[in-house]
């Protein structure tokens, strides 16, 4: 039998995945953290971009800045799950096509609420109504427990209660007489009439022992299941929020490469248009040239969309308020390693299988089917118990006279065994249990096939997207040269500037494969950490 475990009184975010918050935040405070045992590392492309094109959001020509990481407290072990209005909120300015950190002290429309990773699955954990729900469902289940372990504990009633009778009586003689009578009893027991017992007794006691033996135990492989089923509804969610927050840093990064394409664009056109202006060039190039200024001005127009939408999504898996501007504050993106690509396949497989949340809720209503059919075929063969006790005064008399007042004390005891519907009502609830019984056992079945090809797909994904950043390093590399030696060909009158159209193109593109390289390889990192059940502190990770 496996024990239940009290209500907790806590976040719901696991031990791991706090440790993985706590390591979230050694990451940007490396001098005063300790090294954890499996460390998440932000590690900068091998590849390094030029100052002027990288993808920090960074003007070409603006001198470096040193970003100061804010203190930042790990999530408390006890925070509530209850709403709690964000204390980083910012009221700034949205300042059009310029996608940039905003500065204290400006004036503002809107609020900003910055947060990095793993303050929003902090956040996420301490304020997010699925995952309140989910621990709320296996309070729930808790309490059933608790009921159940009291079916052998009676009930006690004490009060009073007044009888009277006036008319006609049959006696046990079977004579009909005229009685006019009545009584009162009052202590633990009530409504005794005549020789009677007392019909409601002071310490009243009625169970079946199947009930009494078998629900405790149904009960707490429920209670096990739901506190596990809550755990996998918070590592959902936190998978969800983490993806969120990729999704609009990835908006946001894309937003950087639209303006910056935006501004080559308007070079290429003002080059355009003196050259047409002077000769040099052909009417045909400069209008050329405005046509992808227009297409850039609306490709930014659409990535300021994409953040503000993502923005939205994220503040709704936060539960914080729509209309405020979550500002991711990293820099840039960056691949974050989880789990390492180079470990067996069969480890992995095996690591999932005994961390799931999902296939110990899946065990646990194994077990509670077991015994709910263990209840039903042992039903029949266990009595039922019905105990009264009632110690109470008691008096009477003729007519509306109360007299002779006394005390008074009465036992009862039964013991019987019942047969439902001659046996066949019985046989059906067995074969419903047994049903109940084989469809936990397929869905546990389903539920480790299914884990086990999460896991082989999200490794799989982790290893080839691996690959293609650093293919997507290169292209972007040879993007920059290309456009850079084509602008200097056109500067040094050897070349028209339409000639920096294809260049250009080229290089939009490639910085965003490289972003949505790096946003691809982080999702899939974080998608096989919940495939693994977030093992985040065991020693093999």
């Amino acid at each position: 039998m496996v024990k239940d475990r009290p209500p907790r009184a806590r976040s719901t975010l696991s031990p791991g995945i706090l440790i993985a918050l706590f390591t979230m935040g050694c990451i940007r405070h490396a001098s005063v953290c300790p090294p954890a045992t499996m460390q998440l590392s932000y590690n900068t492309p091998s590849t390094a971009l030029p100052a002027s094109h990288d993808l920090s959001g960074r003007v070409a020509g603006e001198s470096d800045r040193t970003i100061e990481p804010r203190q930042m407290h790990p999530p408390a072990g006890g925070a509530s799950t209850g709403r709690s209005e964000p204390s980083l909120v910012r009221t700034v300015s949205a300042q059009p096509n310029e996608p940039r950190r905003p500065e204290p002290g400006e004036s503002a429309e809107a609020g900003i609420l910055e947060l990095d990773l793993a303050e929003a699955l902090a956040l996420a954990g301490g304020q997010s109504p699925q995952i309140a729900f989910a621990a709320a469902r296996y309070r729930e289940a808790y309490a059933r427990l608790q009921a159940a372990k009291t079916l052998w504990l009676p009930s006690l009633r004490a009060g009073m209660s007044y009888h009277h009778h006036d008319g006609q009586l049959q006696a046990s003689d079977g004579k009909v007489i005229n009685v006019n009578r009545s009584s009162l009893q009052a202590g633990l027991g009530m409504s005794a009439v005549g020789a009677g017992t007392s019909v409601l007794p002071g310490v009243a006691a009625q169970f079946q022992m199947a009930d009494a033996s078998f629900q405790p135990r149904i009960a707490a492989q429920a209670a096990s299941a739901a506190s596990h089923a809550s755990d996998a509804v918070a590592q959902d969610t936190l998978l969800a929020v983490a993806v969120a927050y990729l999704d609009l840093l990835r908006a946001r990064q894309l937003e950087v490469v639209a303006e910056k394409t935006l501004r080559n664009a308007e070079v290429l056109a003002e080059l355009t248009a003196q050259f047409a202006q002077t000769g040099q060039g052909s009417q045909a190039d400069a209008d050329r040239a405005r046509t992808e200024l227009t297409r850039r001005q609306n490709e930014l127009a659409r990535a300021q969309e994409a953040v503000k939408v993502a923005s939205a999504r994220l503040a709704e898996l936060l539960s914080v308020d729509p209309q405020v501007s979550i500002s991711p504050e990293e820099p840039t993106l960056v691949p974050i390693d989880l789990v390492a690509v180079d470990k067996p396949m069969q480890q992995l497989v095996a690591t999932a299988l005994s961390n799931r949340p999902e296939l110990a809720e899946a065990r646990h209503l194994v077990q509670e089917a077991v015994l709910r059919y263990r209840r039903e075929r042992l039903g029949p063969w266990l009595p039922s118990v019905i105990l009264g006790i009632s110690q109470s005064g008691f008096g009477g008399g003729i007519g509306s006279t109360v007299a002779n007042t006394g005390g008074r004390f009465d036992f009862d005891a039964a013991v019987f065994w019942g047969i439902r519907n001659l046996g066949f009502g019985d046989r059906a609830r067995q074969d419903e249990s047994q049903a109940r019984w084989d469809q936990a056992v397929f869905l546990q079945a389903r539920r480790m096939d299914q884990v086990a090809r999460e896991v082989v797909e999200a490794a799989t994904q982790v290893k080839a997207r691996k690959d293609q950043i650093r293919t997507a390093e290169s292209g972007v590399q040879a993007a920059l040269d290309s456009y850079q030696r084509n602008m200097a060909r056109v500067r040094g009158g050897q070349g028209l500037p339409i000639e920096l159209l294809q260049s250009l193109q080229a290089l939009d593109e490639a910085q965003r494969d490289y972003v949505r390289a790096l946003y691809d390889y982080n999702e899939a990192q974080f998608r096989l950490q919940r495939a693994l059940g977030w093992p985040v502190g065991l020693e093999e990770f």
